[in-house]
């Protein structure tokens, strides 16, 4: 099985090398008039400028009401307000009616000729979306039953137009995934046999040719691998390496901004940590579109840590007590790691302040939570001996 895979892996390298060579493999999804509202909404969309976006994708529309693309890309708008705006749920009922419009619009077009290439695509793509929405959404069944169904789609597509790289934005997403998530998610095991097979390393060479030579999904390839290398490969290295090109290119994107920070935090860069992580604390002040409160108490957590760490605790505890706030006001269910952690943060610099009283109450709160990675564990410890000790 092993020889298989690399025999396979080894097939899949020379094909996407010799692919990325044929400038004919490209496409052009319209006439040059909406080919540059398109490529100038998307551009609008990863800028956080999403009424330009609109405005870039309803021409579109008019132009060709009978085309997907005006649709599919109108509803990309919906879909990073919801990576963005992560403690509603508002937006939620008009990105799934923007979704089936455009299953609609590609459905009318396949009656007509099933081999259409634009409409193959875009249906594709437009119910792998759906999959990632209710994947974020935890709806499990829903999330299996789309990735597999529009993995379908572009199949059937990339086996049609075979150097598309923009197809491979969706076959990368689900041969990643669909390795990954069932080790990950026990309960996803017993579905996944009746899955199409994925295979990770194949999904990320998809995804990294799509981020280099695809039309029109460069930057979300490149949005997958950024996510892909910091929470899931936990390469920092090339995660930082996404991170400032993305930001560097769309620097109003609070994701690429947070995911900037994140990676120096991971790499032990502190000064740049802490100088990322201030900057988007200013932005949450301004309310600069997307730096929303659940960025802001990340933000206040990590300054805080930062200072932690260079032994400046009573301006540290300034940032964590503003965190703690922040999250008593978004943990509706249960204490989040933010939460959690920052309590055990404020205890430990008690203790270093020799005030041991405080710092056993801190403890003590801590120990009546649920446990997130041993947090349990570390509090009883330090009820035992003081932080430091």
């Amino acid at each position: 099985m092993k020889i298989l895979n690399k025999i396979k892996l080894s097939a899949l390298v020379f094909t996407l090398l010799f692919l990325s060579l044929e400038a004919k493999a490209q496409w052009s999804i319209m006439n040059a008039d909406a080919d540059s509202l398109v490529r100038l909404g998307t551009n609008y969309i990863y800028n956080i400028q999403f009424d330009k976006a609109s405005e870039a994708f309803q021409e579109v529309i008019r132009l060709y009401p009978e085309n997907p693309a005006g649709y599919f890309l109108d509803a990309m708008v919906e879909w990073w307000q919801i990576v963005l705006y992560r403690e509603t749920e508002s937006i939620d009922r008009t990105f799934l009616r923007k979704i089936d419009k455009v299953i609609k619009v590609c459905d009318k077009k396949l009656e007509v000729n099933e081999f259409d290439i634009s409409a193959l695509f875009f249906k594709g793509g437009a119910v792998g979306y759906r999959g990632r929405f209710y994947a974020i959404r935890e709806k499990w069944l829903n999330a299996v039953k789309d990735g597999k169904d529009g993995f379908d789609i572009l199949v059937k597509c990339w086996q049609l137009a075979p150097g598309n790289h923009d197809i491979m934005l969706g076959t990368g997403i689900y041969n990643y995934f669909a390795e990954v998530l069932p080790e990950k998610y026990a309960g996803l095991k017993a579905i996944s046999v009746f899955l199409p097979d994925g295979d990770k390393q194949i999904g990320i060479l998809q995804l990294e040719a799509a981020g280099k030579y695809a039309r029109y999904s460069n930057i979300e390839a490149k949005v997958i691998l950024l996510q892909i290398y910091y929470q899931w490969e936990e390469d920092y290295t090339k995660a930082l390496a996404l991170a400032q090109d993305l930001f560097t290119q769309y620097p109003n994107n609070p994701y690429f901004h947070r995911y900037l920070g994140r990676s120096y935090v991971a790499l032990g860069m502190r000064q740049l940590w802490e100088d990322t992580w201030r900057e988007v604390v200013n932005r949450c002040i301004k309310k600069q579109l997307g730096y929303d409160r659940v960025t802001a108490r990340e933000a206040l957590y990590y300054v805080g840590t930062g200072l932690m760490y260079k032994g400046d605790f009573e301006n540290a505890l300034k940032y964590f007590y503003k965190c703690d706030e922040a999250s008593r006001y978004l943990d509706k269910k249960e204490p989040s790691g933010f939460m959690v952690r920052t309590n055990l943060y404020i205890g430990q610099i008690f203790d270093k302040q020799g005030k041991r009283e405080y710092a056993i109450k801190q403890y003590e709160k801590i120990i009546d939570w649920k446990d997130y990675k041993g947090s349990v564990e570390e509090a009883e410890r330090y009820i035992k001996r003081p932080y430091g000790q």
